[in-house]
C-alpha cells in the first residue's frame, strides 16, 4: 500500500522516480481519495456534530480474560450462577443498558469477553462497583476465587461507540470483532467509517444479514485504538456476509486509506454465551 505522505502532487502531475502506468494510476486514485476524504471530513464537521447532538452516548466496559482452556466451561457456569443474576438486576433497575458474555471460537489469547454498557463512564463505574459489592455480600468467595483461578489474567478496556446499532438491538449468536492499532490520524479513519462503511453495514442490518454492528473508540485501556464488530444469527451466515463486505470494499480508495491509518489488527470470532438489553 502506498503512503500518501510520500506522494508529491504538482499541477496534476506526479513527480518522483519513473513508475509504471498501473502504479501511476493507483497513485492518482489515492490522490483523488485524499480529496474525497477532505470532502468527507468537511461535511462531517457539520453533519456529525448535528448527529452527535441527537445521539445517545454509549460506553462499553470490556474485560478480556485469559483462561485455562480445560476449565473455561466451568468459568461459564460460575458466571451464570454468580454474575449473571447481578447483571440482570442492574439492567432491570437501569444501572446498565446491557451486558454480555462472549466465548472464544477463533483468534488470539483472549478466551472470554465480559462486557457491560451504559450511557456514561460514571454510570459504568458505578454499576461495576455495585455488582462487585453485591457479589462480595453474597459470601460467594469460593466461587469468585475459583473463577479467578480459571481465568487468572485479564485486560480492561472502556470503549465509546462511534457508529452502529450496538445497545439498541440484541446481538446474534455469532460475533466477528477486529481490534485495530492505528496511527495519529485515527479520527480520519473514524470519518471514513461514518461516510463509507456505515451505510453498507446499516443496509446489511436492514436486509437481515447482520443483527448488530458497531465501531468503537478507545477511552481507557491498552494499545488497541479501535474495534469493529458485527454479529449474525450463526457463524456460517456471518462469514458469508463478511465475504460480501470484502467483495464490495475491494479496491475502494477510502477503504484502503482506512487500512493505511489502522494498519495492524487482530481478528476474533466469538460465540455468544449470554446477553441482555434494557
Amino acid at each position: 500500500m502506498l503512503a500518501l505522505s510520500k506522494i508529491v502532487y504538482n499541477a496534476g502531475t506526479i513527480t518522483g522516480p519513473i513508475i509504471s502506468s498501473a502504479l501511476e494510476g493507483k497513485m492518482k486514485m489515492l490522490l483523488k481519495g485524499a480529496f474525497l476524504l477532505h470532502g468527507c471530513l468537511s461535511l462531517s464537521v457539520v453533519g456529525v456534530a448535528l448527529a452527535e447532538d441527537k445521539a445517545v452516548e454509549s460506553y462499553t466496559y470490556g474485560t478480556y480474560f485469559v483462561c485455562d482452556v480445560t476449565q473455561q466451561d466451568r468459568a461459564d457456569k460460575i458466571f451464570k450462577a454468580l454474575y449473571q443474576p447481578l447483571h440482570d438486576a442492574a439492567v432491570t433497575d437501569g444501572s446498565l443498558a446491557g451486558y454480555g458474555l462472549y466465548a472464544h471460537q477463533t483468534g488470539g489469547k483472549w478466551r472470554r469477553l465480559m462486557y457491560a454498557q451504559a450511557p456514561s463512564i460514571q454510570a459504568l463505574m458505578d454499576a461495576e462497583k455495585k455488582i462487585h459489592d453485591q457479589a462480595e455480600a453474597q459470601n460467594n468467595k469460593k466461587l469468585n476465587t475459583e473463577f479467578g483461578k480459571i481465568c487468572n489474567s485479564h485486560e480492561d478496556y472502556i470503549w465509546r461507540t462511534i457508529a452502529g446499532n450496538l445497545g439498541t438491538s440484541a446481538p446474534g449468536n455469532a460475533v466477528f470483532s477486529t481490534y485495530f492499532v492505528c496511527n495519529s490520524h485515527e479520527t480520519q479513519a473514524d470519518a471514513i467509517v461514518k461516510q463509507v462503511f456505515a451505510p453498507l453495514y446499516d443496509k446489511l442490518v436492514t436486509e437481515g444479514k447482520l443483527k448488530t454492528w458497531g465501531y468503537l473508540e478507545h477511552i481507557v485501556g491498552g494499545h488497541i485504538r479501535r474495534v469493529a464488530t458485527m454479529s449474525a444469527a450463526d457463524m456460517n451466515s456471518l462469514m458469508a456476509t463478511r465475504a460480501e463486505i470484502n467483495k464490495v470494499m475491494k479496491d475502494n480508495v477510502l477503504g484502503d486509506m482506512f487500512t493505511e491509518i489502522c494498519d495492524s489488527h487482530e481478528d476474533y470470532m466469538w460465540d455468544l454465551k449470554a446477553s441482555r438489553l434494557h
